[in-house]
């Protein structure tokens, strides 16, 4: 499965679990907004934190939503390769498995065919 293809897939299902659920799913985004919105950190310092997380739990889905952002955000490659490094020193093995999906997420989605 492509990139591309597990972000349309994710957001599929996010879909029907907004309409499943839907106080839940809002409140959530709505955090999600307050979180990224304030606060002294800059929006693309916030998404490089998000992605680190996403890479350690070891979430496909959100290693692809975040590189996403983090490239409309205009993230480098090299920005997102120091991540990855931070990363593995914390996360260890597998972490160094997840950030080489993390980087092969960025490549594909930067240059889309």
């Amino acid at each position: 499965m492509t990139w591309q293809a597990k972000l349309d897939s994710t957001r599929n299902q996010l879909r029907g679990l907004n309409k499943t659920i839907p106080d839940t799913t809002r409140a959530f985004g709505a955090l999600g907004k307050a979180v990224k919105e304030s606060g002294p950190l800059a929006f693309k310092t916030k998404e490089f934190v998000a992605l680190g997380i996403a890479i350690v739990k070891q979430c496909d889905a959100c290693i692809a939503l975040h590189v996403e952002t983090l490239i409309k955000a205009g993230a480098s490659r090299d920005e997102v390769s120091d991540v990855l490094a931070m990363t593995i020193q914390m996360g260890g093995g597998p972490a160094m498995m997840y950030a080489a999906k993390a980087l092969d997420c960025f490549d594909e989605l930067s240059n889309p065919s």
